[in-house]
């Protein structure tokens, strides 16, 4: 069956949870608790989804300025439908959507080596700052 790729809709709650389940980020995600993945969902300002018939096999989450830079939060395929080219087409449509923006992630541990395989560069700058943790106190 053809995959249909679309930007112009944001999927449902359920339909999201199901494909993160499918796709096992569900493991590493909130999926479960409604109000935190609704919201993550919801503000996110850049999603584009692939669909096999009626059912979401992919999804790339972003939340982007459209000029300077495009943090790919999630990108999510079913495991049924991996090692496809979706997860690479989804990523070539979302930089086509910012197509001046570059375009950031980090890894699951399991997915490490997909994404040097699929173009992109690992650079050691990144810092992380994760939400149980707070700035250093002021050494004055």
């Amino acid at each position: 069956m053809t995959i249909l790729y679309r930007d112009d809709y944001r999927p449902a709650l359920e339909e999201a949870r199901e494909l993160y389940r499918a796709s096992t980020l569900g493991e590493r995600r909130p999926i479960d608790d409604d109000a935190r993945f609704g919201a993550m969902l919801a503000h996110a300002n850049l999603t584009v989804t692939a669909w096999e018939g009626g059912l979401l096999v992919g999804i790339s989450r972003c939340v982007t300025d459209f000029a300077w830079t495009t943090y790919l939060a999630d990108l999510a395929v079913r495991v049924s439908h991996q090692r496809r080219g979706i997860g690479k087409e989804l990523v070539r449509r979302t930089q086509a959507a910012a197509p001046r923006a570059k375009l950031l992630l980090l890894a699951a541990p399991a997915a490490e080596r997909y994404y040097p395989h699929i173009g992109f560069q690992h650079v050691p700058q990144a810092w992380m700052l994760r939400e149980d943790e707070t700035l250093a106190p002021d050494p004055h």
